[in-house]
């Protein structure tokens, strides 16, 4: 079955099931221990090879089931198929596991001193002491946690119908805790994050580990194994490795982004944030003078004010004369909050050790742990390549098509769903989503 070509009564399918899960959420709310009728549409993408599974907009409504979706740069087809019975579904389609899936052990080698990606299905996995610190500094109580995330989920929905981010628990958690759990703060914090992807396409195209492996190999960045006594993961910057002729400065830009994604995926680094330790050897004119004042703003922005991470501290090292001229092109853009969080060491390792202490830091930098290992940090990004590709590389197969009404089929009836399998289910949505 072909879609039909968009008309004018035609908008982006997403934004209908949005909607049609708000009405739905209000019947559910109101006879919430009763059995519902339920469907989920399984979406197959052709370019990756992978499946979406939509869950939960259709709380009382029937099953549903897409067999294929075929995309093209001009047309998108769909080919319907009669839901199986739900038996049969793992049969003819793999089951549906809303656990974790587990670790490829060649993957897992590469995460071995690195938390691995969140669970679909939100769950804490905070220890006792980050919950107390969380609450202490983030003004997040355990207690109203999903509450607090529902009613951000319930202003994006209201105020920003046609924003097309996830919307799962464990995502929105980021930004509530980004801004101490002020929705309005934390709503704009998510406008900026999805604005930044859209105005900036050089960086977020096609934006995935495999597409910046001569930075990494080049050592420019990378994270140091072992956070500090606050729990808070190190980035370390060198970019006087990065020489102008080597490739545009805005790859580096897209391997820092690719390490924040990954850093801020564990709760711990949600709470705790983390810290940058840029050292400057070998940062000369060519380098300094390459990003020039407005990209340096761009990139500013992002850091700042466009990305859900906390970012505790920024100690520069081995700083050249020059970088009095750089700072004066970064700190206008900066807040003053921020500002402040920069340290400027020179050569006094004593001075930097003073934040960070000698246990965590490499050698190079008169620490006692092993030499510092790039490699380390970007195989850890390289295993996640297919998880890149899913958030930023897939295209949107329903962008601007409305389902038919003959796709529709008649399932069976859920069992009893009790809340939580009910937020479970929704949370399942919105991750996909």
């Amino acid at each position: 079955m072909n879609a039909a070509s968009p008309s004018k009564q035609q908008t982006s399918n997403s934004t209908v099931l949005v909607r049609q899960y708000g009405q739905m959420r209000e019947r559910h709310l109101s006879t919430r221990k009763k059995d519902f009728p339920h469907r989920s549409v399984v979406i197959f993408n052709t370019f990756s090879g992978r499946r979406c599974v939509f869950f939960g907009h259709f709380i009382s409504c029937q099953w549903m089931l897409i067999k294929d979706v075929y995309v093209s740069p001009s047309r998108l087809t769909l080919k319907a198929s009669p839901a199986p019975p739900r038996p049969s579904m793992a049969d003819q389609h793999e089951s549906i596991d809303l656990r974790s899936p587990p670790l490829d052990p060649s993957a897992a080698a590469g995460h071995s001193w690195f938390p691995g990606p969140p669970p679909p299905i939100y769950s804490c996995t905070l220890t006792p002491e980050l919950v107390h610190k969380a609450r202490e500094e983030l003004q997040e109580k355990p207690e109203w946690r999903l509450r607090d995330v529902q009613a951000l989920r319930d202003m994006i929905l209201k105020e920003q119908p046609n924003l097309r981010t996830r919307l799962d628990d464990a995502f929105l958690l980021r930004f509530l805790r980004a801004r101490k759990f002020d929705y309005d703060r934390a709503l704009q914090l998510l406008l900026n994050y999805q604005a930044g992807r859209k105005a900036w396409p050089e960086v977020f195209q096609d934006l995935k580990p495999s597409t910046v492996k001569h930075v990494l190999d080049l050592g420019f960045l990378t994270v140091l194994p072992q956070p500090d006594p606050n729990g808070r993961y190190i980035l370390c910057l060198r970019p006087g490795k990065w020489k102008p002729n080597d490739y545009p400065f805005v790859d580096n830009v897209r391997a820092i982004y690719l390490t924040l994604e990954k850093l801020i995926q564990p709760e711990e680094t949600q709470v705790n944030g983390i810290v940058i330790l840029a050292d400057y050897t070998g940062v000369g004119m060519s380098q300094a003078s390459n990003p020039g004042p407005f990209l340096a703003k761009k990139v500013v922005s992002i850091l700042q004010d466009g990305f859900p991470i906390r970012i505790k501290a920024v100690n520069i090292i081995n700083e050249p004369m020059i970088f009095k001229g750089i700072f004066a092109i970064i700190k206008p853009f900066l807040k003053e909050k921020m500002a402040e969080r920069y340290i400027l060491h020179g050569s006094d390792l004593r001075s930097l050790h003073r934040n960070i202490p000698r246990s965590v830091l490499p050698e190079e930098y008169g620490g006692i742990a092993a030499q510092l290992d790039s490699c380390a940090w970007s195989r850890v990004l390289l295993n996640c390549e297919e998880e890149f590709i899913v958030e930023f590389c897939q295209p949107d197969p329903l962008e601007g098509v409305v389902l038919p009404d003959a796709m529709l089929f008649e399932g069976e009836q859920a069992s009893g769903q009790d809340d939580d399998t009910f937020r479970g289910l929704r949370s399942q949505l919105y991750y996909c989503y």
